[in-house]
Order: structure tokens, then C-alpha cells, then sequence
């Protein structure tokens, strides 16, 4: 039997909202024109509607494109996260400088998703947390907050600290290569019944899941491309939301082409053996 039961719904719980199983990232993008139209035509066709960004990619830069796709699909189409640096969280005052301007560049009263980008050094897990809570959801610049790059100790730390509202996501690196620490993390989620959900970054390795010969013999079966395989495998976990990232039309098609079809269970089996 897969480690984890499978997940069959193209769609996700994160807080209260339903989110596509598939988002797509925006980090290191080269071409900010054939991104935000690669983004619009993900959004136009209904079947992803959640996009990742934060304060540190192209330096604002990514929020901006981020922020001419909403202008262009409307706000209502579109699951927003953002994260903040870790650096923010010295104090409320630079916590809010950073939210407002992160709103700024996305031309939004409020993301859907604000994370903290990784644990704050020097700074108590819990303290860091409740600070964050206070200015971002406390002041309304965020429908829900999390985490990203927190481990299972540190996540359990984080959603026992906070006193508003909950924390819904921990984004971490998984892929069907590197496994071990977010499954660790999901064991948790579903062992304590933690309601976060996973947003499972760098999930093709930059194409090294391609070139795997269990993923491609796997993929052969399924006349699927490997990198289909890989999405649907980390699909199939429940709570868990893999983020590619593309800025092109051809790839994003290819990234679609994950969604409405599930690997069997012994499939799912040989690629935990990798």
C-alpha cells in the first residue's frame, strides 16, 4: 500500500477556500511579458487558480507580474500567496512596511496567503509567529497566513503559537526525488489533524524528474510525460499542492496534462522506492 492514502480531487483545502491541486511559482522568471500571459491562460481555463510569489523574487519584481495578471483575470479569480523575508521580523514596524509594499506591488487590499519565507534566525519560533499574526492577519493585510520552509518541530511550534487565526500552509521543498522532510511534515499534518496543507515547491527538480528511469518507465505506462507523473504523484498525497513553475504556454499545457487522472496504487508504490 502507498504510504499516504490517495487524494483523487483536483482541488485542495486551504483555511476554508479550494484551491487547485496544481499552482504555478514565479520565481526567476526571465520574460515577465510571456509570463503574465502564461499565467492568464492557466487562469482562463479553469483548472488552476493559485498563484505563488514573494517579496524576494526579482526583488518585487514578481509580485508586480503577479499583480498585472489579477489586473487582467480580476481579483476573484485568483488565490494569491505571497511571502515575507524572514529578516521583517525584528519588529511589528517592519512587518507592516513589508506587508503594505508587498500589497503595493500586487495592486490588492489583502493576499489570499501570506507566509513567513523561512524561520527568522535568533528568534523564538512562537514570538516570530505571533507577530507576524498580529500585523498581517490582525490588520488585514492577509485572508490566511503560514509558514514555508519550517520543519515538522518548527511547524508544530508555529501552529500552537498563534491566537487569532491558524496556520494553513507550510511550503517546503517535495518532489518525488526529495521526499523525507516534507513527508515527515505531512505525517504530522494528518497524524494531528493540523488542517495545514502543503504547497510543494521545486517539484521537477528543474526537469530531473525526467530523466529518472522509474518516473519514465511509469510515464511510458500511462502514455504520460514524466513530468505529468511527477505532479500526479505529489497530487495524489492528500493536503498537498504542487507549485511548478512555467513561464511558457507549451509547458503549461504539459503541466495540465497532470490534472483528471490518478496513478494506481502500485505505481505509487515503485516511485516511494526511488
Amino acid at each position: 500500500m502507498p504510504r499516504f492514502p490517495i487524494d483523487t480531487s483536483d482541488w485542495k483545502t486551504i483555511g476554508s477556500d479550494k484551491v487547485s491541486a496544481i499552482g504555478l511559482g514565479t520565481w526567476a522568471i526571465r520574460s515577465p511579458q510571456r509570463a503574465v500571459e502564461t499565467l492568464i491562460e492557466a487562469i482562463e481555463t479553469g483548472m488552476i487558480n493559485l498563484i505563488d510569489t514573494a517579496e524576494m523574487y526579482g526583488d518585487g519584481a514578481s509580485e508586480r507580474i503577479v499583480g498585472e495578471v489579477i489586473r487582467r483575470v480580476g481579483r476573484d479569480r485568483v488565490f494569491v500567496t505571497t511571502k515575507m523575508l524572514p529578516s521583517r521580523l525584528w519588529s511589528e514596524e517592519r512587518i507592516e512596511a513589508a506587508a503594505r509594499a508587498s500589497l503595493e506591488r500586487l495592486g490588492v487590499r489583502e493576499v489570499d496567503l501570506f507566509l513567513i519565507h523561512w524561520p527568522a534566525p535568533g528568534i523564538p519560533i512562537a514570538e516570530q509567529v505571533r507577530r507576524f499574526e498580529k500585523i498581517v492577519y490582525g490588520k488585514g493585510y492577509a485572508r490566511y497566513i503560514g509558514v514555508s520552509n519550517f520543519n515538522a518541530r518548527e511547524l508544530e511550534e508555529a501552529v500552537h503559537a498563534t491566537s487569532m487565526t491558524e496556520i494553513v500552509v507550510d511550503q517546503v521543498h517535495y518532489s518525488v526525488l526529495t521526499r523525507a522532510e516534507a513527508e515527515e511534515i505531512l505525517e504530522l499534518i494528518l497524524r494531528e489533524n493540523l488542517g495545514v496543507t502543503i504547497q510543494a515547491y521545486t517539484p521537477l527538480e528543474r526537469g530531473a524528474v525526467a530523466r529518472n528511469k522509474v518516473v519514465r518507465e511509469i510515464a511510458e505506462k500511462y502514455g504520460k510525460t514524466p513530468i505529468q507523473v511527477a505532479l500526479n504523484f505529489l497530487i495524489s498525497r492528500p493536503r498537498v499542492v504542487a507549485i511548478p513553475k512555467t513561464e511558457q504556454k507549451q509547458h503549461l499545457r504539459e503541466i495540465l496534462g497532470a490534472l483528471g487522472w490518478r496513478l494506481a496504487p502500485e505505481d505509487i508504490e515503485k516511485l516511494e522506492s526511488i
